[in-house]
């Protein structure tokens, strides 16, 4: 019966493509007038694939396929002589649709179809067959299953290369201005690269002050700069810039549009100022936790959280002999399960000042791990210890006990390393918490339409493919909006965020890869179901001599297909996964 009905859904696809050709979207199954002759090429991977899947018996079965003119295994398809194997071979064969089935398409799928248009075969006639990451890797204990597995993976994959068409990308142009939404380091370093590169720049941020976080700070690590001497001539070329306009205590209000064209609108009180922009770069940085409830503060007056001990630090507080420091707090918890990252360089920098200060006093380090990542930051530990700085284990099991009525006296910590309840006298009390998300951060989340993690911060669209980009084309982030970030790491981000965001407004034009949506006006109804379910706002209902349609803004369509599972009718489709190419895969794996 299963089978059965999946026919039924196919044939009704195909009906769907009929029709479709009367209205000129071209016979998938005879794309350039020519019968299929689908090349396969399996790659080893070294030991990725080979180890596990038997290649050659998948290469000899792919040449019992129907419409597979020739079939071959590579030890690296991605290696020069991988692909020019693959050219030579469609040239020699005639091969008019490629398949390469091998690791992940994330990487590799531009490389093999820039290798098909240099052997003159139009880039969306390839097929990548993924039997790395789906197959061998996860099936490494089962190599039987894993290369009958691999077998049916390439039998799906020359069932859709069938009805594979050419297809073409379009450009689409972009207003060569900027949106900056931040004006601490990161985003000053990103409004003054683009600036710097002949761009417009406006510059929003909501103090009164450029600067952001760092204003509070007494001195910068690992150079111990005075943090106002490192911010003046920053600020300095921000407001003197004369293509940055720079808007003070102002928010963004809206976005709307797609890259290349933002229109944006920025309150200011009563004030508004509107603008376009082909880029955004969101580096709204983050804010201090405040520890309310933890260890007396805010109600004993000597319990201080990090940024109120750089502000004593910066009027030249008379330090008390004894401080305690105590890590992690409001960090490494259920409530907030990630690390803080740099806030124990921030103790070091501290504890280091205050001895130097007063080499008499006693600090006093309670840590559940120092986070001293990077050469630079071990020298400081060391250079601390030296000093005389001491660092006791705690766990979070038996978190330290401030004592104290009106103020804190001593605190009360089990030594984890020496099995011992110390009691330390305590002056002053430094509670280190980490950076929390900006409270509007999820305002602008949904306003740009680009995700958050888990912790509230801004989510990148790949850890390391893309690390200072989101998901939505045109809208790039750095700083400690995407994550807590020190000076160095914030400014590195902006330079990245920002060099990304002058490729397309240097270009002048964005080139729309062809894997969007589009409309049958002949099977629409302009029911709008499809506008309701687009996360991107790609869909529009359009009156014409037809009465209401869909509309695809093909920039702005990202190819998630949601319109297409949608579309109750079959109206919608997305070119490279039509109703046709994806139900001929289902087809091809239960008829096995």
């Amino acid at each position: 019966m299963e089978k059965a009905h999946i026919s039924r859904s196919q044939k009704l696809a195909g009906d769907r493509q009929i029709r479709r050709q009367t209205a000129g979207f071209g016979n998938p199954a005879r794309a350039n007038c020519d019968l299929p002759r689908i090349g396969v090429f399996v790659c080893h991977c070294g030991n990725n694939i080979g180890g596990v899947v038997r290649v050659p018996e998948v290469v000899e079965y792919a040449r019992t396929l129907p419409d597979v003119a020739y079939a071959e295994d590579n030890m690296y398809s991605c290696s020069e002589e991988g692909l020019s194997s693959i050219k030579e071979s469609i040239v020699r064969h005639k091969l008019n649709r490629v398949i390469v089935a091998s690791c992940t398409p994330r990487t590799h799928e531009p490389l093999f179809k820039r290798a098909c248009e240099e052997a003159g075969l139009n880039k969306y006639l390839f097929e990548f067959v993924n039997i790395r990451e789906h197959c061998s890797w996860i099936h490494m204990h089962a190599p039987d299953e894993a290369t009958e597995k691999a077998k049916a993976l390439v039998r799906m994959g020359v069932a859709k290369a069938r009805y594979l068409e050419p297809q073409e990308e379009f450009q689409s142009d972009v207003y060569p201005a900027a949106l900056v939404i931040g004006g601490g380091v990161a985003g000053m370093t990103a409004a003054l690269n683009l600036a710097n590169q002949g761009f417009v720049v406006h510059l929003v941020e909501r103090e009164a002050e450029l600067g952001g976080l760092l204003r509070g700070v007494n001195k910068v690590f690992p150079t111990y700069e005075d943090a106002g001497e490192f911010l003046a001539p920053l600020i300095q070329q921000v407001e003197n810039h004369p293509r940055i306009t720079t808007y003070l205590r102002s928010e963004v209000e809206s976005v709307e549009g797609f890259i290349g064209h933002f229109q944006v609108r920025v309150t200011n009180g009563h004030r508004e100022a509107e603008f376009e922009v082909g880029t955004v770069i969101v580096a709204t940085g983050a804010q201090e936790f405040k520890p309310y409830g933890y260890y007396g503060y805010p109600m004993l007056p000597n319990v201080v959280t990090p940024l109120e001990l750089e502000e004593m630090l910066k009027k030249g507080f008379e330090f008390p002999r004894n401080v305690v420091m105590i890590n992690c707090v409001g960090a490494r918890i259920a409530e907030r399960p990630y690390c803080g990252r740099f806030c124990c360089t921030a103790a070091l920098k501290n504890a280091v000042l205050i001895k130097e200060r007063d080499p008499r006093a006693k600090v006093y380090i309670l840590q559940r791990d120092v986070m001293a990542y990077g050469e630079h930051i071990e020298r400081h530990y060391r250079r601390a210890m030296e000093l005389g700085v001491r660092f006791i284990r705690y766990s979070l099991d038996r978190p330290p006990e401030v004592v104290g009525v009106r103020q804190a006296r001593e605190v009360k910590v089990f030594h984890q390393l020496i099995g011992k309840e110390l009691t330390l006298p305590a002056d002053l009390v430094v509670l280190v918490t980490p950076l929390v998300p900006q409270p509007d951060s999820e305002k602008l989340s949904r306003m740009l339409k680009v995700p958050r993690g888990s912790e509230g911060f801004f989510l990148e669209a790949h850890l390391k493919l893309r690390p200072i980009e989101f998901a939505t084309d045109g809208i790039y982030l750095c700083g400690s909006a995407r994550y807590p970030s020190n000076i160095i790491e914030s400014v590195s981000q902006a330079y990245a965020a920002s060099a990304k965001a002058a490729t397309p407004m240097r270009q002048g034009f964005v080139q729309v890869e062809a894997i969007t949506a589009f409309s049958d006006e002949h099977l629409c109804t302009g029911c709008g179901t499809c506008v309701l379910v687009c996360p991107f706002s790609a869909i529009e209902l359009r009156v014409g001599e037809n009465g209401q349609k869909s509309w695809v803004n093909a920039t702005q369509c990202k190819g998630c297909g949601s319109c297409v599972a949608a579309c109750p009718n079959g109206a919608m489709q997305q070119r490279g996964f039509t109703d046709r190419q994806v139900l001929s895969m289902v087809e091809a794996l239960v008829s096995s």
